[in-house]
């Protein structure tokens, strides 16, 4: 059944079972990749020194990479920042060296091959403030996850919550998946990112949870599939057209942002598209799969009311 005009007519939910084979496979590569490869935390979680160089010309990362190691820092990650005369070193912790002796200690390693290399910045984070990080961190995503299920219970009714729910386990596994997978660098910004994927999931899963209920009341002799698929495709548009401009904008920071939040970009471009994704497939798949009728979405009429839900004085 159509309920509006120009409307799509894909047929969403004859596809939900390759769906949910292909979300399962993502979630168990996902899950798999973080238990034997971890995540590659960045200096905010681990602590460490990060120093920040510049040369007058395109620095040689190799050459550095050998000269550091030559000095006694053949534990540290060279990479450019930026561009490609600006050089990021991070450092593990030392026992018994202060952050300002490492640096120092670099930047006359770096300058005895190129005296025009120029220190630009310095930053220390202790192992203690970075395992608080760390938990807090999580906390602070389970919190969110928790109030999001009583949320969209209180809203809607607990299929539609469970099915939320699930949707946002599933993009928040498989976007620290993919971190942990490529091994990109996992910090603050980054589990920002994961937070705002969460809303950005949940918020795209609402509308369409909206347009479902509200189907279920006018469509009431179609099968739920149907009236799922019709809900679908009425949010299509309005789906894709968030996602896409979401994602220029995200795009832009990826490409024009530089280094600083190369991740963090990373991050929303993968949240997004999977979010899109589960808004269409796991949530919607997942009330299906609890067995969701029209009956169940019938409000219950009060005492004194009419079938409009007025009081009939």
């Amino acid at each position: 059944m159509q309920i509006f005009k120009n409307t799509p007519t894909f047929d969403f939910m004859a596809k939900r079972k390759v769906a949910l084979a292909f979300s399962l496979l993502l979630i168990i590569a996902s899950i798999s990749s973080l238990a034997i490869k971890g995540l590659n935390f960045g200096l905010d979680f681990t602590g460490g020194t990060l120093i920040e160089v510049a040369y007058p010309q395109s620095a040689d990362l190799n050459k550095i990479r050998a000269k550091l190691t030559e000095t006694g820092f053949g534990d540290a990650v060279v990479q450019n920042f930026g561009s490609s005369k600006d050089v990021l070193v991070r450092l593990a912790p030392r026992e018994n060296t202060s952050s300002q002796s490492l640096g120092d200690k670099i930047l006359i390693a770096l300058k005895s091959d190129d005296e025009d290399v120029i220190m630009r910045r310095q930053e220390f984070v202790g192992p203690q403030v970075g395992d608080e990080l760390r938990d807090d961190g999580g906390l602070a995503m389970l919190i969110a996850l928790a109030f999001i299920l009583v949320y969209v219970m209180a809203r809607f009714e607990y299929r539609f919550a469970l099915g939320s729910i699930a949707a946002l386990i599933h993009d928040v596994v498989i976007t620290m998946g993919i971190f942990s997978l490529f091994q990109f660098d996992f910090d603050l910004t980054v589990l920002a990112a994961v937070l705002a994927v969460i809303g950005y999931s949940l918020n795209d899963t609402i509308v369409v949870f909206d347009r479902i209920r509200e189907n279920f009341r006018i469509m009431r002799k179609q099968e739920p599939v149907n009236i799922i698929n019709a809900s679908l495709n009425q949010t299509l548009s309005r789906t894709m057209m968030t996602s896409v401009t979401t994602l220029i904008v995200v795009l832009s920071m990826f490409f024009l942002g530089g280094e600083l939040i190369h991740a963090f970009s990373i991050a929303l471009i993968i949240g997004i598209l999977i979010g899109t994704y589960s808004s269409i497939y796991v949530a919607s798949s997942m009330v299906i799969a609890l067995n969701i009728t029209a009956e169940s979405m019938i409000p219950v009429k009060k005492e004194g009311e009419d079938q409009e839900g007025h009081y009939i004085e």
